[in-house]
C-alpha cells in the first residue's frame, strides 16, 4: 500500500494537533502541549506546558464561534512556540556568528586597500571610524554586555520583544488583507469589467469566483517560492513528521521510528487544508454580497464576514477530521493536495523529535478521543 493513500483500518478519533517548528515540533495535547527542539548540538530539549488556560465562557464552544476562538488561540500559542524554537535551535547565534564572519571579512577588505593605497592600518581604521579587528571588537561587546546587564535590562528587552512581535502581527495582517482582500476586488472592478463587457455582465456569480481562484493561486505561488528557502525546507519536513506522527498513534501502533516513516503525510486535519477551506468557503459567502457595491465598501464587507468564513472553516476540517466517507473526501480533497507543497517527507532525526514530544501529549487517562 501506498504510504499516502486512506488506511484500511479505521483511525482512532483523537485531538491531538502540531505544528512543526524551527529544527522541532510542537504537539498540543488536551491537557499538555510539548514542544521538541534540537539544540545546536544535537540534543532534543523538551518543553512542556498546559494547554487549557483561563475558564472561558460556554458560548467559547458553541459552533462556528469556537472555529474563532480556536483560531486565535493557535495562532497565539504557535507564535510563541515558533520564536521560542528559535532560541533553542541557536538561530539567534547562527546569526551573530554569521554578522561576525562580515564583519572580519570586511576588515580585512578595509585594511588590504589599506595596504594598496600605503595607508597604515589604524589610519585605514579612522577614516571610517571603525574598528580593524572586529572579531576582537565583537567578543569584548558580548563580554562587556554580559557583565553589565541586569533585571531592569532584561525586563526592558522582553517588553521591546513583546512589541516587535504586535507589529510583525499587525504587519503581517495589513499585507494578507492588501494581497487577499483588497487587491483581488480592485483587479476585478478595475480590470476585467473596464475593459471586458463579459466580466461586467456576469459579476453577481463569476466576481466572487475570480476573487477566489485568485487567492488560490496567489496562496499557491508563495508556498511555493517558500520552497527556495533551505530554513522553510526543512520546517516543512517537521510537518510531515508531525502528520506521520500523529497518524501512528491515530492507528493505535507503537510510536517507533520504524512504524511513523511507513505512515501517510497527508493528514485531513491540517492548518493547510483549513487555509484552503477558508478559500473555497469565501467564494460561496462572498456570492451574497453585492457587486454594486464599492470597491472599498465590498472589501470592508469581505472583512466583515471573515469570523463567519473562519467559523465554517473550523466546523468542515473538524468535520473531516471525525469522518470518513465520500462527503468528506471530496472536502478535504483541496487541502490534501495543496499539502503536496507544505507538507515534505521527514528524516528519522525529525521523527525522534515528533515523537519526544506527541509522548508528553497524550493523557494518561487516555481522554484524547472527540
Amino acid at each position: 500500500m501506498s504510504k499516502d493513500r486512506k488506511p484500511a483500518c479505521p483511525l482512532k478519533k483523537t485531538s491531538i494537533g502540531g505544528q512543526a517548528l524551527m529544527e522541532g515540533i510542537m504537539m498540543r495535547g488536551p491537557k499538555t502541549t510539548a514542544m521538541a527542539v534540537r539544540n545546536l548540538q544535537g540534543e532534543i530539549i523538551l518543553e512542556t506546558f498546559p494547554t487549557v488556560g483561563k475558564p472561558r465562557p460556554a458560548v467559547c464552544r458553541w459552533p462556528l464561534i469556537r472555529g474563532i476562538v480556536g483560531f486565535i488561540d493557535s495562532m497565539t500559542l504557535g507564535y510563541k512556540c515558533l520564536m521560542r524554537s528559535a532560541e533553542i535551535a541557536g538561530l539567534e547565534e547562527l546569526e551573530a556568528e554569521m554578522e561576525k564572519e562580515k564583519a572580519v571579512k570586511k576588515a580585512e577588505k578595509k585594511a588590504k586597500k589599506a595596504a594598496k593605497k600605503g595607508i597604515s592600518v589604524p589610519e585605514a581604521a579612522l577614516v571610517d571610524e571603525t574598528p580593524i579587528d572586529a572579531a576582537e571588537t565583537v567578543e569584548e561587546t558580548t563580554e562587556e554586555t554580559a557583565s553589565t546587564s541586569s533585571k531592569p535590562e532584561k525586563k526592558e528587552s522582553s517588553v521591546m520583544m513583546t512589541l516587535i512581535m504586535i507589529v510583525s502581527v499587525l504587519l503581517a495582517f495589513a499585507i494578507a488583507i492588501g494581497l487577499f482582500v483588497i487587491l483581488p476586488t480592485f483587479l476585478y472592478d478595475q480590470v476585467l469589467e473596464r475593459f471586458i463587457p463579459w466580466f461586467a455582465e456576469n459579476a453577481k456569480w463569476m466576481q466572487s469566483i475570480f476573487e477566489g481562484v485568485f487567492r488560490v493561486v496567489l496562496l499557491l505561488g508563495y508556498m511555493s517560492l517558500m520552497l527556495l528557502m533551505k530554513d522553510i525546507r526543512r520546517t516543512f519536513q517537521f510537518h510531515g513528521a508531525e502528520h506521520k506522527t500523529i497518524f501512528c498513534y491515530e492507528k493505535g501502533l507503537e510510536l517507533t521510528v520504524e512504524n511513523i516513516r511507513l505512515q501517510r503525510r497527508f493528514h485531513p486535519r491540517c492548518g493547510t487544508s483549513f487555509l484552503i477551506l477558508m478559500v473555497l468557503v469565501s467564494i460561496v459567502v462572498g456570492m451574497f454580497i453585492p457587486t454594486s457595491l464599492p470597491t472599498a465598501l465590498r472589501a470592508l464587507c469581505k472583512l466583515a464576514v471573515f469570523p463567519v468564513i473562519m467559523g465554517v472553516g473550523y466546523e468542515l476540517i473538524k468535520l473531516c477530521g471525525k469522518y470518513d466517507n465520500l462527503l468528506t473526501r471530496i472536502i478535504s480533497a483541496p487541502g490534501l493536495w495543496f499539502q503536496r507543497i507544505t507538507v515534505l517527507e521527514p528524516d528519522d532525526a525529525m521523527i525522534e523529535c515528533a515523537i519526544v514530544a506527541m509522548k508528553e501529549a497524550i493523557p494518561d487517562d487516555g481522554s484524547d478521543n472527540v
